[in-house]
């Protein structure tokens, strides 16, 4: 077995670290041995990088003991200290440090990995406003005269444009700035992220007020949003001078606008705050957004200012490292119930506004649906109901129609007919068996000469004689049909193409997942917007078997149909993972089965979030290897044709859709050779 599938650094993860350690002012020799400590946490933790707070060596707060050669001096000996233990440490670190350059005074981060330094960078921007005096003691990097120093006997690049690149992580590029220069209008981290800069460290001190913490969180979250790029903050607290100020020690982590890691504030000890970085997740993401290349076009003078100093470290490869990262196991929906809330509040009403535009635009009134009793069909209806409510148009409009066949079950027959009647649709029912019979006839298949013979011809002339009576429906009352599939079926091509629930005139769950379409039936039950009794038949929808009930058969243990959807085509809730990862970021499938290895495994009972779907069985490796087998072979190799002619939807997640028109567009003829090839590197077992 390899065992480095299972270790982090493996698929492009890194781990980084934040430090805020307990200081005392103008006392190097104790912050050192401090920062010493946590560095060798941090080492032991396997992470490569970790920064420490500005001016960590002396204190931020020393004011005009700046200007004593005794505490510039016993820095030096403090920063030779760290360069001495990074012989034996596997990881870089950022340490603050006052020092003196030709003659001036600059407030430095100072970048040191294997006994190098690596680099020196000078803040740029001086606060000299409120509670801060730095232009009394410090200049800014814009009056250095060199951009090389002789520090520690070491030739040393100087300057604020500078990346530090890991030979053997080369997606693993950072950038270092201090404080104040993130609180500008335009930080120099903007410029390092254009020119390659993957994680940008910010070495801070920043004292508290009211409000500040939050204020934080909204810069770094910003900065690492526009930049895409990971974001490490440090900030200095316990030991600082209280004499006007005092220090809260906040650290955060911040990935592409996504909070992974804060500390908590006002902590008595030092302490060290960790993150697994998605490296490739920031390149894809800048590869996609093709107007970051433009960005670094149009700032080339800005950009071509930066040198890039490469160093080596070694990675701990020999062992296994699990994430620490929380992945969650549903992407398409928030675990977090105030967020799940949010999300589903905002797709119903995205679906309700797309249907509204659509039908004020075509002219109709009405709209023809066919209801199954399923999950789909019911989302949809709901969609159709709100839609006609917000165009003051009656319910009545909603033209319905149930139309059971040779395998519908008692239970979703039921269930359809009761949901027509609550959202007060007008309801139809019309049995296709009859007209499915002529068909089979008219193919001379075995089955209309009384033979037990289901093929995908049977199942399939009554998925099309279903799609067939609404078209013709929606020509005779003057109406446009709804389609009702969604983004999982599409993705794994479980639909009948053409005349089947492939086709509608507008498919409102076009880009909805099966995963997220659960959440929106539950949650439109849950506050009850079609009554109690509605929100009744809603839950017995979501407690119902997904099956097509296209073969005829006896009912299985507990009630379970003869044909299971997920029986084929693997779990939902697996495929919707696969889904997510392989449109939104195009991982390879090694990084998407350590990805759901570490969503799936060993995290309790009962995988849905809070209030959603009934629990299930967790997942091993093997369950996943084989279930994103089926996935990739359905998405890659066989399903394609039915996705590039699809009708029109709208897009209602930054998890993608599958239309042509839209988020993908790939030839129907692919091979699925590449991806099966990276499958088979998957280990076959823990």
């Amino acid at each position: 077995m390899d065992k480095r599938f299972f270790n982090l650094y493996s698929h492009d993860f890194a781990r980084v670290a934040v430090a805020s350690p307990r200081c005392r002012v103008a006392d190097p020799a104790f912050n050192v041995q401090e920062t010493l400590r946590l560095a060798k946490e941090a080492a032991e933790q396997g992470a490569v990088l970790v920064a420490f707070p500005e001016l960590g060596l002396s204190a931020y707060s020393c004011d005009d003991l700046f200007h004593q050669r005794a505490l510039l001096e016993a820095v030096i000996d403090a920063l030779a200290e760290v360069v001495e233990a990074s012989k034996t440490l596997p990881l870089a670190m950022v340490v603050g440090a006052p020092l003196r350059v030709n003659h001036v005074l600059f407030n430095c981060a100072v970048v040191v990995a294997g006994g190098r330094i690596l680099g020196v960078v000078p803040k740029c921007y001086l606060p000299n406003y409120g509670e801060f005096y730095e232009s009394r003691q410090f200049s800014a990097a814009d009056n250095a005269a060199v951009d090389r120093i002789t520090l520690l006997g070491q030739d040393v690049p100087f300057g604020p444009e500078q990346l530090f690149e890991l030979e053997n992580l080369p997606l693993f590029r950072f950038h270092v700035e201090i404080c104040e220069d993130v609180w500008v209008p335009v930080p120099p981290s903007s410029f390092a992220a254009l020119a390659g800069a993957t994680v940008l460290v910010n070495l801070s001190a920043s004292n508290v007020v009211v409000g500040k913490s939050g204020y934080r969180h909204q810069l770094v979250s910003q900065q690492s949003a526009r930049c895409l790029a990971a974001y490490l903050y440090t900030s200095a607290g316990l030991g600082e001078s209280s004499t006007d100020m005092s220090w809260d020690g906040q650290s955060l982590i911040y990935e592409k606008g996504d909070l992974l890691a804060q500390s908590e504030r006002f902590l008595q000890a030092s302490h060290l705050i960790f993150a697994d970085v998605d490296l490739e997740r920031l390149s894809l993401d800048r590869m996609h957004t093709t107007t970051f290349a433009q960005s670094v076009r149009r700032h080339a003078g800005e950009v071509g200012k930066f040198r890039s100093t490469r160093f080596a470290l070694e990675l701990p490869l020999d062992r296994d490292l699990p994430l620490r990262r929380t992945i969650e196991r549903f992407p398409y929906v928030p675990a977090d119930g105030k967020r799940r809330d949010e999300r589903c509040t905002e797709v119903y009403n995205i679906q309700v506004q797309a249907l509204l535009q659509r039908l004020q635009s075509s002219g109709h009134q009405k709209v023809v649906i066919g209801i199954s009793g399923g999950l789909d069909s019911t989302h949809a209806l709901l969609v159709c109901a709100k839609a006609m409510d917000r165009l003051g148009l009656p319910r009545t409009n909603i033209l319905a129609y149930t139309m059971p066949g040779f395998a519908t079950s008692q239970r979703t027959l039921d269930q359809a007919r009761q949901l027509m009647e609550v959202v007060g649709a007008t309801a139809h029912e019309i049995d296709i068996r009859p007209s499915c019979i002529q068909m089979l006839k008219d193919l001379g298949h075995p089955y209309a000469e009384g033979k037990e013979e289901y093929d995908v011809t049977f199942e399939n002339v009554q998925a099309g004689e279903r799609t067939s009576h609404l078209f013709r429906l929606a020509n005779h009352h003057h109406a446009i049909v709804i389609g009702t599939g969604d983004l999982s079926e599409l993705a794994l091509g479980w639909c009948t193409y053409g005349v089947g629930d492939h086709m509608s005139h507008y498919n409102v769950n076009a880009s909805v997942p099966k995963t997220l379409i659960s959440h929106l039936v539950r949650w439109v039950a849950d506050t009850q917007q079609i009554g109690e009794s509605g929100a009744d038949v809603l839950i017995k929808v979501l407690e119902t078997e997904i099956s097509p009930e296209l073969v005829p058969g006896k009912t299985g243990e507990q009630g379970k149909p003869a044909q299971v959807t997920e029986d084929f085509i693997g779990p939902y809730e697996l495929q919707d993972f696969n889904l997510y990862y392989i449109l939104r970021y195009g991982f390879a499938p090694t990084k998407v089965a350590f990805l759901s290895y570490s969503a799936w495994r060993d995290r309790g009972v009962g995988p849905w979030p809070e209030g959603g779907s009934p629990a299930r069985n967790e997942y091993g490796l093997a369950a996943i290897k084989k279930n994103l087998g089926i996935f990739l072979w359905r998405f890659f190799k066989t399903s394609q044709f039915k996705r590039s002619c699809v009708p029109n939807g709208p897009k209602v997640g930054n998890g993608g859709s599958l239309s042509p028109r839209g988020d993908w567009r790939a030839p129907s003829d692919s091979e699925a050779t590449v991806w099966m090839d990276q499958l088979a590197r998957i280990p076959d077992q823990e």
